[in-house]
């Protein structure tokens, strides 16, 4: 029944079939059905204040004045959902100057989660194109020392450039292979391993991914995410956090990997304060995870009008 039904949704979407069959096991025929439809659609553009250089008022100011409409984000006060849209939003002069980021709802999550303090010492995991990095040197108020690493040669230059853009000083950037991160001998109050992953929640977006992406993509990835995971807890403190997210909804690259993590380290999850999102998954098919898990967050395109995502802050309790 369930390969019949895929097959048809695989016809009427674009998708390829293992992925529909996947999204049903995972979240039924009437829920894969209601996400397949919003995917069909982009959510609103949305960015985020960079309160090192603006506040949102002025920000807000500044860009009605030429013409673009924002709403306040309900998840965030200094992030914006851009209703209008007179010219490109990364051609502004405020953009130039560093006052803001285009960045999705969703990006804001593990950042606001994580809540990064002055004078911490924070590693970001994977932190290209520097998102989640400039935010998090936000939050810091530009103290402590920030790790940002990433392997890719081309999108590293990406991410300096937008640290300098919006006028990070507190930061030490490293092109490398964030899975050797011992070799740095540095020890991390907080960690963010926004983690490299197959993007399955971006075929809004991307609709290439749609056929781009099979399950061999999938575990592929999340060897990789294990790793760099394991790789995270060797350089993070006693009683530190860690913060690990992907823009995916695959559970082999969430909920199946903390499960794991919690079954081999002395890791908790911790409590957040959001209510409005959907809580991680602790039961599908013949699976089972640690209960534990329905404090992690996930989004839907349906549910949340943006794009599929997770998210999960744990506690590590050191060697044990």
């Amino acid at each position: 029944m369930v390969s019949v039904e895929a097959e048809k949704l695989a016809k009427k979407y674009g998708y390829l079939k293992s992925t529909i069959e996947r999204f049903i096991s995972s979240f039924g025929i009437t829920e894969t059905e209601k996400m397949l439809e919003a995917y069909k659609l982009k959510p609103s553009p949305t960015i985020r204040v960079n309160t090192l250089k603006i506040s949102a008022e002025e920000l807000n100011e500044k860009l009605t004045k030429k013409g673009f409409k924002l709403t306040y984000s309900e998840w965030y006060a200094n992030g914006f959902v851009v209703t209008n849209e007179p010219f490109s939003l990364g051609s502004t002069t405020e953009h130039l100057s560093g006052y803001y980021f285009i960045q999705s709802q969703a990006s804001w999550l593990p950042v606001l989660l994580l809540d990064p303090k002055p004078n911490e010492v924070i590693i970001d995991m994977a932190a290209a194109p520097g998102g989640k990095a400039t935010h998090i040197a936000q939050l810091m108020k530009n103290t402590g020392t920030l790790f940002c690493l990433d392997i890719s040669r081309e999108r590293t230059k990406s991410l300096r450039s937008n640290l300098g853009r919006c006028g990070i000083t507190n930061v030490i950037c490293k092109r490398m292979d964030a899975r050797d991160v011992i070799n740095m001998n540095i020890q991390a109050d907080k960690i963010l391993l926004d983690a490299p992953c197959s993007g399955e929640g971006l075929m809004a977006i991307d609709k290439s991914r749609r056929t781009a992406r099979n399950e061999e993509d999938i575990l592929r990835m999340a060897e990789l995410q294990k790793e760099l995971f394991e790789a995270a807890l060797k350089v993070l403190k006693k009683n530190g956090v860690i913060v690990y997210s992907t823009c995916s909804t695959a559970l082999e690259e969430n909920e199946e990997i903390i499960d794991e993590m919690l079954k081999q380290y002395n890791l908790v999850i911790e409590e957040t304060e959001l209510s409005n999102f959907s809580p991680g998954i602790i039961s599908v098919q013949n699976k089972t995870y640690n209960k534990d898990l329905l404090k992690a967050i996930r989004l839907y395109p349906h549910l949340h009008k943006t794009e599929g995502f997770f998210v999960c802050k744990l506690r590590y309790l050191g060697e044990g």
